[in-house]
């Protein structure tokens, strides 16, 4: 049986959406197909009609996250007000304990170097999000380098009061370069 385009689409972006949030969480490696799709509210034979095998899964669910990325600093390009609120947010401890629908860059970093083609499907939106950003390049990736840096080492530690001052710090170094 077919299913209208429509409802197949859906059905794509809700497997998607569901493995970028399930791979930020636990990782690459932790998570099965089969959890995804139970997590689309799927059934595992469902995934081979939208994806060939887990790796492509990877990759689109990392295009997917940095595209939200992108999205993100495009709607806050603008007034410096704007760029206050959306580091005050990325560098906040909301932000990292939110892992599953926090920053991508952040929680895929440390895997993609073992998954060629998400690293491909990454470098693309990493200089697509670059280019959206306001300043000058080098500064953008100085400035975006500190704030995935400062979430994923706020993550890492066990020290809650080390993770908060790391955040902070950060925070506060970035809002004097702010322009």
């Amino acid at each position: 049986m077919r299913y209208p385009a429509e409802d197949t689409a859906e059905k794509h972006e809700r497997i998607i959406h569901e493995a970028s949030r399930l791979f930020r969480e636990r990782g690459f490696e932790d998570v099965t197909v089969a959890e995804v799709m139970k997590a689309a509210g799927l059934t595992h034979g469902a995934f081979y009609s939208h994806f060939s095998d887990k790796e492509a899964l990877v990759a689109a669910a990392v295009e997917y996250a940095m595209q939200g990325t992108l999205r993100s600093i495009q709607d806050s390009r603008g007034s410096q007000k704007e760029r206050q609120q959306q580091l005050d947010r990325y560098l906040s401890p909301k932000h990292r304990e939110n892992v599953g629908l926090g920053c991508a860059m952040a929680a895929f970093c440390g895997e993609l170097r073992h998954e060629p083609e998400a690293q491909t499907a990454f470098t693309i939106q990493l200089k697509e999000i670059i280019k959206a950003m306001d300043g000058k390049r080098g500064e953008d990736i100085a400035r975006l380098s500190a704030m995935v840096g400062a979430v994923a080492l706020s993550r890492a530690v066990s020290d809650q009061k080390l993770s908060d001052e790391i955040l902070r710090e950060t925070r506060n170094a970035l809002n004097r370069w702010l322009p």
